[in-house]
């Protein structure tokens, strides 16, 4: 990827810092929505007794991969991202989510983008080959696959097969956590958006989407994490999509909730910001 792509975070801020002990103490907060489970020593030693080809030094592991998530957690996120490429399997999901986040802010072409979530979508497809019992594996595909997605029109993304993945990836996912908030976010948007696009009983009739399963998947989704900007962010998209006009009052009362969250991080940062924009 050039280095042209990375646009550096434009909030830095002392507050998104975890160095040493503090990403430990943070770490339940700060993974509230993806259950990304804490990549200690036991934790790699877990993932490298499953798949002993991924590596033999868990301790060294766990170093880096950590490193790699405090760069995500600031807003280093070409650190993060080739961080966690370098680390294969182990380290994709910190990879894609950095890669993925820069992305959708921070990156200005299509073109560009649509590059980057392909690039991540093999990444996904590598860990689920390697690490299937990792919820993320799962759903990192999803979030690369329906972020690639958005960037096509209608007709090629349906032509390309992309909402089936993304669904069976959410469902994958959702099996090995069901308290996974970000994957239920994003399985009501898919309902959501397949109802905005090809209307209900198309969407019921094909996909088996409906307006009722995305109100259903959000709503728990903020159950499970109030504090989250993402979820009221997309909460509002869903409105927009599934009621038009109508639901201009509930998006805005929604993006109005996600900007005065206050952001845990690099990413929660650049979530609120982008809901404030919405506001202005």
């Amino acid at each position: 990827m050039a280095k042209s792509n990375w646009a550096p975070f434009p909030h830095p801020d002392k507050a998104f810092d975890y160095a040493g002990d503090k990403l430990a103490k943070s770490w339940k907060q700060l993974h509230a929505g993806d259950l990304e489970p804490y990549p200690d020593e036991k934790h790699l030693a877990k993932l490298l007794k499953a798949n002993p080809r991924l590596g033999k030094d868990a301790d060294k592991t766990a170093e880096k991969l950590q490193d790699a998530w405090r760069a995500f957690h600031r807003g280093d996120f070409q650190q993060a991202h080739d961080a966690g490429v370098a680390l294969g399997a182990l380290g994709a999901s910190v990879a894609i989510k950095a890669g993925g986040i820069h992305a959708t802010y921070l990156l200005k072409s299509d073109k560009d983008k649509l590059a980057r979530y392909a690039a991540l979508a093999e990444l996904a497809d590598d860990a689920i080959a390697a690490l299937p019992g990792e919820a993320n594996s799962h759903y990192r595909r999803a979030f690369a696959l329906g972020r690639y997605s958005q960037c096509l029109s209608v007709a090629q993304a349906l032509a390309q097969g992309i909402a089936g993945k993304v669904k069976s990836s959410l469902d994958a996912a959702l099996k090995l956590a069901p308290k996974h908030a970000e994957a239920r976010t994003a399985l009501g948007l898919y309902n959501a958006e397949i109802v905005g696009k090809v209307g209900g009983m198309l969407a019921k009739l094909t996909y088996g989407a409906s307006a009722a399963e995305a109100e259903k998947q959000l709503k728990e989704a903020l159950k499970l994490t109030p504090d989250s900007p993402i979820a009221w962010i997309e909460y509002g998209n869903a409105q927009m999509l599934l009621r038009g006009d109508k639901g201009e009052d509930d998006a805005a009362a929604a993006f109005d909730k996600a900007a005065r969250l206050k952001p845990r991080d690099a990413m929660e940062r650049l979530d609120s910001e982008w809901a404030k924009a919405q506001l202005a």
